[in-house]
């Protein structure tokens, strides 16, 4: 089902070139891998991107995704031993890639939610390995990536809305309605550079976030930085760290719902002592969500907090796809906390200093899990300074700046 026109789609390429180019910290050359993965709704858009990375003098690997069928298959069928298993050549190939294009066009967002998330979180573990190849070469400036969505049948059932609207909202997000996008994308990177040196600057002991639902304490702790609109996500509006997560404390509600690893997921509530989830609940969802928090030592703690500043993004309303929906401007703009893995990227030090000794020293939470749970609720976010005064950053959806 085409709901973008060719002309749309080459535009949603050139973006995601930028995004991929400026989302790596060393520059692209010839002969580099680049591998394109896709879901099978999104097969033009990867032919598209397969040709210019051709044209690039680069080398394109094509990977197609799972359909809703195999995926679930797959989970109701495999054994322990099928859970883990790794095909011949996967490591090789993620240890030579340069770059990674993900085009999400999902067939199903529920289609997994009869399977124990155990067993999806031992999958998850037995991926973790090759993530961490994939950092290690990020934080080494040998690799970067970025991703994007188009729109289906089924996000457009699971968002409540029509095609039409579905599609516009994406083409308005990622300036697709404009004669040039990247030099919009280009615009609000070097703008948004200016709050990150700003909140780069104060010296902070701990943020206090609070909204009608939210009372929570986030420390950034020390050797971070805020970071955003790398070009990761298309789109992308948000500016978020990895805090330390041992300080965690209060209380969290995620107003949107939350698609996960085939489950519809809504009113998470968490409370947090001494930086770990020790109440979790769900108005629907709730044993996947528990279970999810618990797959391994880091999935209750938080790895990375969040905000979108209304004046950047353009998205306005749900779109039953995180990737939207953690950038949702709307009144208020948002704010997401992401339970498990942190982001090292927001190491304001060496990145060739980081050890996983030092990324424990430091608090930076390790995990197979990385779940963005988002709210849009108006809030204020006041930074609690070392010198014991208090600086209001945002508020009404916008950076105080």
């Amino acid at each position: 089902m085409k709901m973008l026109t060719e002309e749309q789609l080459g535009k949603y390429a050139e973006v995601l070139l930028w995004g991929l180019k400026t989302a790596r910290k060393g520059k692209f050359k010839k002969n580099d891998v680049i591998l394109v993965q896709y879901e099978p709704a999104a097969v033009r858009l990867a032919e598209i991107l397969y040709e210019r990375i051709l044209e690039a003098g680069m080398n394109p690997v094509q990977r197609a995704g799972l359909t809703v069928g195999m995926e679930r298959c797959f989970y109701a069928k495999a054994d322990n031993r099928q859970i883990v298993f790794r095909a011949p050549g996967d490591r090789e190939l993620i240890e030579h890639l340069n770059g990674r294009i993900f085009l999400r066009a999902p067939g199903s967002l529920t289609h997994l939610k009869d399977i124990d998330p155990v067993k999806i979180g031992k999958f998850l573990i037995s991926r973790k390995p090759l993530r961490e190849i994939m950092d290690r070469r990020e934080e080494k400036g040998l690799y970067g990536w970025t991703l994007c969505t188009l729109p289906t049948p089924e996000l457009i059932r699971q968002a409540k809305t029509t095609s039409r609207s579905y599609t516009a909202q994406i083409i308005k997000a990622c300036y697709l309605d404009h004669e040039h996008p990247v030099r919009q994308w280009e615009t609000i990177h070097k703008t948004v550079g200016g709050i990150k040196k700003w909140l780069n600057s104060l010296n902070v002991k701990y943020f206090h976030i609070e909204s009608s639902n939210i009372d929570l304490k986030i420390t950034p702790g020390r050797q971070r930085k805020w970071v955003g609109i790398s070009g990761h996500n298309i789109p992308s509006f948000e500016i978020f760290l990895s805090p330390d997560w041992r300080d965690t404390e209060g209380v969290y509600h995620a107003n949107l719902p939350s698609f996960r690893s085939g489950n519809y997921i809504e009113g998470v509530r968490l409370t947090f002592e001494k930086g770990v989830a020790v109440k979790i609940r769900a108005a629907v969802g709730e044993d996947f969500t528990v279970k999810q928090l618990t797959m391994d030592p880091g999935a209750g703690r938080v790895g990375e907090f969040s905000l979108t500043d209304k004046r950047f993004s353009r998205i306005d309303r749900f779109m039953a796809d995180t990737l939207f929906d953690e950038n949702f401007g709307g009144a208020y703009g948002n704010c997401h906390i992401a339970l498990g893995s942190s982001y090292m990227d927001t190491y304001s030090g060496n990145p060739a200093d980081i050890t996983k000794a030092l990324k424990k020293k430091l608090g930076f939470n390790d995990s197979a899990l990385h779940w963005d749970l988002v709210n849009t609720e108006r809030k204020t976010v006041t930074a609690h300074l070392r010198s014991g005064e208090k600086c209001l950053v945002y508020d009404n959806g916008r950076f105080q700046i």
